[in-house]
């Protein structure tokens, strides 16, 4: 089974959440009862380490809706000048994995990064 491609859009330190219906080859919602969520972005599909570690969960299981998000000191931290790559795995209860979706991050850039200290702005 092919996973299916979706492009994600967030701002650079921003709280990024969005939530995602995963669908199986015939257009159907999975039911995802008794199913793990895991999501990962990295500069490559060959980078040693992920740029973001999505929080992933599902959302809704019956209806096949996940959520993925990201906390603005992670967001923060990652660069806009360069693209990413992600993807989506669910496992069942047995433990079998299986990636059903993929794509591309774009990162839009910010001029003010919120920090809890301004400091001395003169």
């Amino acid at each position: 089974m092919a996973a299916g491609y979706q492009n994600i859009y967030l701002n650079q330190g921003e709280d990024f959440v969005t939530q995602i219906t995963l669908y199986d080859n015939n257009g159907v919602p999975y039911n995802l009862s008794g199913f793990t969520i895991a999501s990962q972005a990295k500069t490559s599909y060959y980078a040693a380490n992920a740029s973001i570690v999505f929080s992933a969960s599902v959302f809704s299981a019956n209806s096949g809706v996940i959520s993925l998000s990201a906390n603005n000191a992670v967001t923060a931290n990652v660069s806009a000048r360069q693209k990413l790559v992600y993807d989506v795995y669910m496992t069942d209860n047995s433990g079998v994995k299986t990636r059903v979706l993929e794509g591309q991050v774009y990162v839009s850039p910010g001029v003010t990064i919120p920090s809890t200290s301004f400091g001395n702005q003169y």
